[in-house]
């Protein structure tokens, strides 16, 4: 922590300069509410020792790996500290997701590396069908997202077209952010605050909260691509059999049996 006396008064230039920051990081923290408002006389603006432990503290949050709206949460007391390593899991969650080698990437070398012109994987983000991971306010990109892109490209190429394919991804969005939310709730209505009423040590709330989320995460990532995938084939097959010729719901019928016995 930075040594002052309990009356020191700084500018900000000076206080950026004690601190190892910049003068915008600082005008911009107090934007998003995460430091109060330097006291005022005419026209000079000072900032004392509760700045200073403010920035501080927020800086050590931030080398947790925390984003800044988690971060206000904490500074605002709506998070206490057994919040902190299932927000730092759930942050680490984001990242890997689930890959075993992660390797991140902007915007422009995931365009270089799948040949896909930005503009395109700008809409396709857009839309939903693709959702990078954040770091701090820069979006990175990996090497599974070359597989979506990929896989995308391949929808076109059956001759489905951009518009029709775009409003499916929003259409698919919006239910995945609804069942997601609604997932949350319940995770947070029946674990996270009957563990915060618990009589328990914040260390043992946050090691308990921690081993229920990475329970739940796998598993309900599971259940839900199994869902998908039985019903989108169970609703192709009754379409096939409702306006398909013999031959066609033949050939279905023997990728289906192939399907069964790879499973």
């Amino acid at each position: 922590m930075l040594a002052m006396t309990a009356t020191a008064r700084f500018r900000v230039e000076e206080l950026a300069r004690r601190l190892g920051l910049s003068v915008d990081t600082i005008r911009f923290y107090q934007k998003r509410g995460l430091l109060d408002p330097p006291e005022r006389e005419g026209r000079i603006v000072w900032y004392g020792p509760g700045h200073a432990e403010r920035l501080e503290r927020i800086r050590e949050l931030q080398a947790e790996g925390l984003t800044l709206a988690v971060i206000g949460k904490i500074l605002r007391g709506e998070l206490d500290n057994a919040d902190l390593p299932l927000a730092a899991v759930v942050l680490q969650a984001q990242l890997d997701q689930g890959e075993a080698h992660l390797t991140l990437m902007t915007l422009a070398e995931l365009a270089e590396r799948s040949g896909v012109p930005v503009e395109l994987i700008e809409t396709v983000v857009r839309e939903g069908l693709l959702v990078p991971r954040w770091v701090g306010s820069v979006q990175y990109f990996t090497d599974v997202d070359i597989r979506i892109v990929e896989a995308g490209l391949a929808l076109l190429g059956t001759g489905i077209p951009l518009p029709e394919l775009m409003e499916l991804a929003r259409e698919h969005d919006r239910a995945a952010r609804e069942t997601a939310e609604a997932a949350v709730a319940l995770f947070d209505a029946h674990i996270r605050q009957p563990l915060r009423d618990a009589a328990l040590s914040p260390d043992d709330r946050a090691e308990r909260l921690v081993e229920a989320f990475n329970t739940l995460l796998p598993a309900a990532t599971a259940l839900v691509a199994h869902h998908f995938r039985r019903v989108l084939l169970q609703i192709a097959q009754g379409h096939l059999e409702s306006v398909g010729e013999p031959a066609e719901i033949a050939a279905a019928m023997v990728e289906a049996r192939k399907m069964r016995e790879q499973v």
